[in-house]
């Protein structure tokens, strides 16, 4: 027999099997080998940061082909939060001001290769609930008077057929209207009219004329990156705060940037999707629909929730005599819900209070929302702003926070119509019970928690019912 040579192993030889594999794998492979990562082992690895919206931070070793939806996995899983298929991977260039949502099928490592060493750039795990909104409901993104059809096209083309006319490799709607544009080596900006075109964006150098000798090319989209501004105006010094810039990769700072804005969200979010279908088509339609596969290849505008055989089975019990028995009125049942929350209450109040008495328990229904995930303590309106565009303007993401110019008074911001609007909750007092209200005291709150819970299942006074909260996670 042939001496064992020092370094050896049992994992070089191939024909001697490993008796435990489980304690030859890393943590990553055994938490992705089973899904996203079939061949982790195999691949070459390097190590990401990754920050959270309260800048904690986490250090993932990963391999170099890894996606930035294996990312999201990845943290997803460590993190055990409940994949809803709206966490993004996002790409945020701190000095001048600029962002991006990493499309899922990017690969990470091809983000970072085109880093310069003069710009701080960070990875941020977020949710973007507007990520694929454009799918569900493209009547917001493309409105009739900035969408043109090519001549052979019905005018009464539907708005899915419209989506059918960008996914196609054939043809390609135009998108047109005025935009500002820096100009190149200036701190000017100069209105022009532009228009998108399969071969790129053009603006037009004589009025609205669209004749191709006045019609002049601005950028294409092969080899470089579109980016949000998230500064508005501050940085860039642009005539509104709707811009968007395009960086050429590996690109050597702001002078390379082709900076623009629009005249209001619509308009920026017109061009910007637009422009994503443009630049990764089907591509875009594939990462859509990817949660949605091995579901007997339902299209995912056709679903419909299924309740489990579980949950078919449950029935509203009272326990409150000396035997159990069935709730068969559906009326009795939801009243029976409604007291039981307004009693876990009062029950939650006198645990955290030893004393129980009406001052404390006043005071206690005062903060009990401060541990809830959607209550952002002393947050200014523009903060709060810029947390609701991170997370996609989709109709009813949400979060409440101390009002500024009243304190004793909070804030409810909300998503609607590509706005954000801002609405004032206010305490109300009443036989000595405090009460909180939007709608100067017709509907009633006995704390935060209730209000926004009323308000996400019914519409009110608001624009919209209350669907989804921005957070601050921690990694």
């Amino acid at each position: 027999n042939r001496r064992k040579k020092k370094g050896d192993s049992i994992l070089e030889n191939p024909s001697i099997p490993n008796p435990f594999p489980e304690l030859c794998c890393s943590p990553f492979a055994s938490v992705l080998s089973a899904s996203l990562l079939p061949k982790a082992t195999s691949r070459k690895k390097q190590v990401i940061k990754v920050y959270s919206e309260d800048d904690t931070s986490r250090a993932l070793e990963v391999p170099s082909d890894i996606t930035a939806r294996d990312v999201c996995q990845l943290l997803i899983l460590k993190n055990h939060y409940v994949d809803d298929h709206s966490w993004t991977l996002f790409e945020q260039l701190t000095h001048t001001g600029l962002g991006r949502a990493i499309e899922d099928h990017e690969l990470v490592m091809e983000v970072q290769s085109n880093w310069v060493m003069e710009e701080e750039t960070k990875l941020y795990f977020r949710k973007n609930y507007a990520k694929y909104e454009f799918f569900k409901n493209p009547l917001s993104f493309f409105p009739d008077h900035m969408i043109s059809f090519p001549s052979e096209t019905s005018a009464a083309l539907s708005h899915s057929g419209i989506l059918q006319m960008f996914l196609s490799s054939s043809t390609y709607p135009e998108i047109h209207g005025y935009l500002y544009a820096k100009e190149q080596g200036k701190k000017s900006w100069k209105k022009l009219y532009f228009l998108l075109r399969r071969s790129g964006l053009y603006f037009s150098t004589k009025g609205t004329s669209k004749e191709p000798r006045h019609l002049q090319f601005f950028c294409e989209f092969s080899n470089s990156d579109m980016y949000m501004s998230l500064t508005g105006k501050k940085i860039s010094g642009a005539p509104t705060n709707y811009g968007f810039c395009f960086k050429p990769n590996k690109s050597g700072g702001t002078r390379d940037l082709k900076q623009l804005c629009a005249d209001d969200e619509q308009s920026r979010t017109c061009w910007m999707t637009a422009i994503r279908l443009l630049k990764y088509g089907m591509q875009l339609y594939q990462n859509y629909m990817q949660p949605y596969q091995g579901r007997s290849g339902c299209s995912p505008l056709n679903i419909t929730p299924m309740r489990s055989i579980s949950e078919n089975s449950l029935v509203a019990m009272d326990f409150s005599g000396h035997r159990s028995r069935i709730i068969e009125n559906p009326t009795e049942a939801l009243s029976v819900a409604v007291e039981e929350g307004l009693a876990w209450r009062r029950r939650g109040c006198l645990r955290l209070n030893s004393h129980g008495s009406p001052i404390a328990m006043s005071n206690m229904g005062m903060s009990i929302h401060r541990s809830q995930s959607w209550f952002h303590h002393k947050i200014s309106r523009e903060e709060a702003q810029r947390l609701i565009l991170q997370h996609g303007l989709v109709d009813g993401v949400f979060l409440v926070r101390d009002s500024q110019s009243n304190p004793k008074t909070f804030v409810l911001s909300l998503s609607h119509g590509l706005k954000i609007k801002h609405f004032q909750i206010v305490p109300l007092e009443d036989d000595g019970k405090l009460f909180y209200t939007l709608d100067d005291g017709h509907t009633r709150f006995t704390d935060l928690i209730q209000l926004v819970e009323f308000y996400q299942l019914n519409k009110g006074v608001l624009p919209c019912k209350l669907k989804h909260y921005c957070a601050r996670i921690a990694l």
